[in-house]
């Protein structure tokens, strides 16, 4: 049968925390489905709003991050990306904000590239990506003591051989530098 109707939100009978840590929050909701179902423990990861930037220099070239990541225990290459602080003013202003911070670069033209969700059932937050065009270094890179970070600066055919060989491997990176390279050819 061939429905055109969306569907229905799920109704929230009851909601927990089983733990509320600065980078970790998880959220225990029971649940009643459209149909009658209840599950009794559907489990939500809270987390700030992230942003990324996929940042281009004004020769063209994509300003990358290398760092060391623990949850995979590899050194990929990845967007300049953080969390939205609370006192940010807005998203850009995050994203503008990490950009300076990781690799000492700024300015340029600023347009949102991309939303996403890490996993839509399981987070709450989304990830919002920023193209700047036009950006250039500025300063010394601003680093919190739990980052170590290299910057690299690679143009669009090493970066398509970046990712070809699995080089980025966090999808919410991954989706919009292949969404910028798709652009490229357009």
């Amino acid at each position: 049968m061939h429905d055109d109707a969306d569907p229905r939100p799920w109704d929230v009978l009851e909601s927990q925390y089983l733990v509320r840590r600065p980078w970790l929050t998880v959220r225990q909701d029971r649940v009643r489905l459209p149909g009658g179902a209840i599950i009794e423990d559907y489990n939500i990861f809270e987390y700030p709003d992230w942003v990324n930037v996929l940042p281009v220099t004004r020769d063209g070239r994509i300003v990358l991050i290398r760092q060391y990541r623990h949850g995979s225990r590899a050194v990929h290459y990845e967007l300049p990306a953080g969390i939205c602080d609370a006192t940010d003013a807005d998203l850009e202003q995050s994203a503008r904000r990490e950009l300076l911070e990781e690799t000492g670069y700024g300015g340029g033209e600023w347009a949102r590239l991309a939303t996403l969700s890490a996993n839509p059932g399981t987070h709450a937050n989304l990830s919002h990506t920023f193209l700047a065009k036009g950006v250039a270094w500025e300063r010394e890179p601003s680093l919190e003591e739990t980052e170590e970070i290299r910057v690299r600066v690679v143009g669009a055919d090493e970066l398509r051989a970046i990712l070809a060989l699995g080089g980025v491997l966090q999808a919410l990176h991954a989706a919009p530098l292949y969404q910028y390279l798709l652009s490229l050819r357009a």
